[in-house]
C-alpha cells in the first residue's frame, strides 16, 4: 500500500471520461483545449491520467495518445486504462484488446491497469476466461506496472474478490458523501472491505456525476456557510480524499474552469475539518429529502438502447425539475436533451439499460415517470 501511495505526487487524478468537445459531439474531442488542460494540470505537479476502452465512444484512449503521450516523456506521467471484460468472448480476446489499447494509447506499458466494472457475474467470467492470469502475465512481462480492478457491486462481492485474488494491488470504488451510507452503492462498506484487506483505493464518482457540484436550497446554504468562496465540488472531492486508505481521487474534468477549481484546492490538499464533516452530514440529510434520480451519467446504459434514448441527459432534466420545478427553463433542458435522440416516452421497456447500470436503477420505471412529468 505504501509503495503505491508514494507513486502519487498529488491526490487528484485526471479522469478522461468527460473531455472537452467540439460542437457537443462525444466523438469530437477538442484536442487544443485538452492539451492546454493537460499542461496546466502537469505544471502544478499532478501526473495521473485515467482512461478506458469505451470512453467517448472509444475515442478517449486515442486522444490521450495525441495530447499526452506524444507530447510528454513517458516517465513524466502515470497512465491508467481498463480491460473491457464484457467484450471478452474467449481467452485470446484479452491479448487482442490489450494490444489495441497499447496502440491507441501509443505506449509500451501502462502504469495502472484495471479489469473494468467488475461485479459478481463479471468476476466469474474473468476467472473462467483467464482475465486475472492475463493481467498478472502482462505485469511479469513489464507491460503493466500495477494491476487492479474497478468495481460496481456490494461489499460482500468485493470481499469475495479480494480474498481470492491477493495479487490485486488496488481497487477503484465509487465513493462520495451522498453514497457513503447507501445500501445501493455501499461506499462505506466497500471502502472498509478494502481497508480490511490492505488494498489502497482510487475513488471514482466523488461528485456523483456532477450532482454534488450543483447544490440549491438548504444544502447550498450549509456549504456556503462554511466557505462562501469554495465550490460545492471542492467539499465532495476533499471528502473522498480525506479517507486514509484513499491514494487518489479521480475527477472527470470537462473544461478549464473545472480543472482550475479542482487543482486550486488539491495542489496542497487539506483534509476536511471536523466542522466540515459535520456540515456535510447535514447536507446529506437535506439531499435525502429530495426525490432525485441517482444517475452518475456513466452512459453505460445508452449504447444498447434500441430507441437511442440518452438516458443520463433525460434523468438530469428530470432532476432539474425536482430541484427547480417545471418551468420554461427545465422543460427546455429536456427538449434539448432529446432533440437528436429518443424521448423518455418512447421507451419499449426491453430492459437492456438496466442490465448495464452500475447503480442498479429501475430505469424503465424512471423513464415512465420522467415522461409523465414532462407531459404535464
Amino acid at each position: 500500500m505504501t509503495d503505491l501511495k508514494n507513486e502519487m505526487p498529488k491526490k487528484l487524478g485526471f479522469g478522461c471520461m468527460r473531455l472537452p468537445l467540439t460542437g457537443g459531439d462525444a466523438n469530437a474531442i477538442d484536442d487544443a483545449r485538452f492539451c492546454a488542460m493537460i499542461d496546466s494540470y502537469m505544471e502544478q505537479g499532478f501526473q495521473y491520467f485515467d482512461t478506458a476502452y469505451p470512453y467517448h465512444n472509444e475515442k478517449s484512449e486515442e486522444a490521450v495518445r495525441r495530447c499526452l503521450v506524444e507530447r510528454y516523456d513517458r516517465d513524466k506521467f502515470l497512465l491508467a486504462t481498463k480491460m473491457p471484460v464484457w467484450l471478452v468472448k474467449e481467452t485470446a480476446d484479452y491479448e487482442r484488446l490489450f494490444e489495441v489499447q497499447r496502440k491507441r494509447c501509443g505506449v509500451e506499458y501502462f502504469d495502472f491497469y484495471l479489469l473494468h466494472a467488475m461485479n459478481k457475474d463479471r468476476v466469474r467470467e474473468a476467472e473462467e476466461k483467464g482475465g486475472f492470469a492475463f493481467v498478472q502475465r502482462m505485469k511479469e512481462e513489464g507491460k503493466i506496472r500495477h494491476i487492479g480492478f474497478s468495481f460496481h457491486d456490494t461489499a460482500d462481492v468485493l470481499e469475495d474478490i479480494l480474498s481470492r485474488h491477493p495479487e490485486m494491488e488496488f481497487v477503484q470504488l465509487q465513493i462520495n458523501y451522498y453514497d457513503w451510507e447507501s445500501e445501493n452503492v455501499q461506499s462505506r462498506k466497500c471502502y472498509e472491505t478494502a481497508v480490511k484487506y490492505g488494498v489502497p483505493v482510487i475513488v471514482m464518482e466523488p461528485v456523483k456525476g456532477g450532482t454534488l457540484a450543483n447544490m440549491v436550497g438548504e444544502p447550498a446554504n450549509i456549504l456556503k456557510g462554511l466557505n462562501s468562496e469554495a465550490s460545492f465540488a471542492s467539499f465532495a472531492i476533499r471528502y473522498a480524499a480525506s479517507l486514509e486508505n484513499v491514494m487518489l481521487v479521480l475527477s472527470g474534468m470537462s473544461d478549464e474552469a473545472q480543472l482550475a477549481d479542482n487543482t486550486s484546492y488539491m495542489k496542497e490538499f487539506v483534509p476536511l475539518s471536523d466542522q466540515e464533516q459535520q456540515a456535510i452530514k447535514k447536507v446529506v440529510e437535506e439531499l435525502e429529502k429530495l426525490p432525485t434520480i441517482a444517475c452518475t451519467a456513466c452512459r453505460y446504459c445508452v449504447e444498447g438502447c434500441p430507441k437511442k434514448i440518452v438516458i443520463p441527459e433525460v434523468f438530469h432534466a428530470y432532476n432539474s425539475v425536482v430541484q427547480f420545478g417545471l418551468n420554461d427553463i427545465t422543460r427546455g433542458n429536456y427538449n434539448r436533451a432529446v432533440a437528436n435522440s429518443g424521448r423518455a416516452e418512447e421507451c419499449i421497456k426491453c430492459g437492456k439499460c438496466e442490465g448495464q447500470c452500475p447503480q442498479h436503477l429501475p430505469i424503465r420505471d424512471l423513464l415512465e415517470k420522467t415522461a409523465e412529468t414532462f407531459a404535464e
